[in-house]
C-alpha cells in the first residue's frame, strides 16, 4: 500500500503574485506516494473569497484533510483552516496572523536591515513585484529563465487580499506546522520563526532556500506534509 493511502487528504493554497501551478513538484511527490491531493486556485482579489474558494475545495476531497499554504496562503489557511475537515495545518514560509491580523499588519514594521520586497505602488486596487527584481527577492535558488518566467506570469495581488483580517484563527485550536526558507528575501526568516513559534508549530528550516522552496525543494516540503499527515493520521 503507498504511504498516503486512506490518510485523508492534502490541500496545496497558493501565495501572492502566483497562481497554483507552481506546487506541480509537491503535488507529484505526494500523489506518487498515495496521497490524495488537491491544489486551490485563488483569485487572491479578498481574503474572504479565498477562504470560500479553499471551502470549496476542502469539501471535495475525501476524508480529512491537511491544509497547507504557502506566503499569504498562510493567512487563508489560518481563516479557512476552521473548517471542520481540517485537521492540520503546514505552513511553508508562510504568514500566520492572529485574530485581527493580516499579511498587511505584519508586514507593516520590518526590522531594520530585513530584505525590503521590491512591491510596486497599488495599480487599480492590485499590487505586483517588480519584474527586474522579482528573481532574486522571490526566487532566488531557482534558474533564472523559470524566475523570469514567474516575474512576466504574475497575478495581481489584491489590497483586499493584502489587507484582509482573520476573524478566527485555526492554528489555536489545530496543530501546525512550518517550514523556514533559510535565504529568503521577502519575509525574513527570523519572522518566519518568531511566526512559527508563537503558533507553537513544528518547524524545519531548509538552509539555502529562497521564498519559491516550494517550487524549488518539493521533496522537502513534502515531507515536511508528510509529517504533518501523520501525525494527524
Amino acid at each position: 500500500m503507498n504511504e498516503g493511502a486512506g490518510r485523508g487528504s492534502v490541500v496545496l493554497v497558493h501565495g501572492g503574485f502566483v497562481d497554483g501551478s507552481g506546487w506541480q513538484g509537491v503535488y507529484d511527490v505526494l500523489t506518487a506516494d498515495g496521497y490524495s491531493v488537491g491544489v486551490v486556485q485563488n483569485a487572491t482579489v479578498s481574503l474572504e473569497d479565498d477562504v470560500a474558494t479553499t471551502h470549496r475545495v476542502i469539501e471535495g476531497m475525501p476524508g480529512p484533510v491537511t491544509l497547507v499554504g504557502h506566503s499569504y496562503g498562510g493567512a487563508v489557511i489560518t481563516e479557512a483552516g476552521s473548517h471542520p475537515k481540517v485537521r492540520a495545518l503546514c505552513y511553508i514560509t508562510a504568514f500566520a496572523p492572529d485574530k485581527g491580523e493580516s499579511v498587511g499588519t505584519l508586514i507593516a514594521d520590518p526590522p531594520p536591515g530585513a530584505p525590503v520586497p521590491p512591491i510596486l505602488p497599488p495599480q487599480d486596487g492590485f499590487l505586483f513585484l517588480d519584474r527586474e527584481k522579482f528573481a532574486d527577492s522571490f526566487a532566488g535558488d531557482l534558474p533564472r529563465p523559470q524566475a523570469q518566467f514567474m516575474a512576466d506570469s504574475q497575478v495581481p495581488w489584491g489590497l483586499d487580499a493584502l489587507n484582509g483580517a482573520v476573524s478566527q484563527p485555526a492554528w489555536r485550536t489545530k496543530p501546525a506546522w512550518y517550514l523556514v526558507a533559510g535565504d529568503d528575501r521577502m519575509i525574513p526568516p527570523p519572522a518566519q520563526r518568531a511566526m512559527a513559534e508563537r503558533i507553537g508549530a513544528t518547524t524545519v528550516e531548509v538552509p539555502g532556500s529562497s521564498h519559491s522552496v516550494y517550487v524549488s525543494r518539493p521533496a522537502a516540503v513534502a515531507d515536511l506534509i508528510k509529517q504533518a499527515v501523520a501525525a494527524e493520521g
